[in-house]
């Protein structure tokens, strides 16, 4: 019984740092040309902005990683100490992600749509970001909850990623293709979980809930008046 439990312990540890190393995979596949590697490709250069932007965002997924990595060799502790860099981590990334977005708005920089409707994309990434690492870091004592809005708040960030991988099939697919298959990782990890616990923990029904949904709200909310007079408001 006692080695029956501690497999099923490390099963549970692994999950969450395999989730931890997709997440950093497609990070990386999807900037390696314009970031991580655009000294090899010859893209063009990056203001000192978007250079603190991919710095920010690099740093909170090798953060994410290495703590999923720290509780699957039970160094709870320490795990407990980079939370507090986390957490400032995690505020930073907001506010830098927040600034970014109305930067490239404001000099009309868009993957396609007008910058001022694409703008719904990256501000509702950051406020998606905001309430489940938010909750999260909140919910810390509760554990299962702590850990799965976590997981949540990070893979909730990647259709930018996936957006950039160069690959025929994502590109000719758009917005929806981008969305469609970092749900499809959400809900793949999600599926795992609740097939693996034989029950949908609530913290993963409706965080993922909220991820889903956030594609046709936002793209919804991207087409009203309201919205674009609150674009060209803050991108004045």
């Amino acid at each position: 019984m006692a080695t029956e439990q501690g497999t099923i312990h490390t099963r549970n540890r692994l999950f969450y740092f395999s989730g931890a190393a997709l997440a950093i995979l497609l990070v990386f596949a999807g900037f390696a040309k314009t970031y991580y590697m655009k000294a090899v490709f010859g893209t063009p250069g990056l203001t000192p902005l978007v250079h603190l932007h991919g710095l920010v965002m690099t740093a909170w997924f090798a953060l994410f990683i290495v703590q999923t990595w720290l509780v699957a060799s039970r160094k709870i502790q320490l795990h407990k100490r980079l939370g507090i860099f986390g957490a400032f981590l995690a505020v930073t990334l907001v506010v830098v992600g927040v600034t970014t977005a109305i930067a490239a708005a404001r000099l009309g920089h868009s993957p396609g749509p007008p910058p001022l409707i694409f703008l719904v994309v990256p501000l509702a990434d950051m406020l998606l970001f905001t309430i489940l690492v938010g909750l999260g870091l909140a919910l810390r004592a509760r554990r299962e909850t702590h850990r799965r809005l976590m997981m949540l708040g990070t893979l909730g960030i990647l259709p930018a990623a996936v957006a950039r991988i160069p690959l025929a099939f994502i590109h000719n697919g758009g917005l929806l293709m981008f969305f469609g298959l970092a749900d499809l990782v959400v809900v793949a990890f999600v599926a795992y979980d609740t097939w693996k616990s034989r029950r949908l923990h609530p913290a993963f029904g409706w965080g993922a809930l909220l991820i889903i949904a956030s594609c046709p709200l936002r793209l919804m909310l991207a087409s009203t008046h309201a919205w674009m007079q609150f674009a060209l408001w803050v991108t004045r």
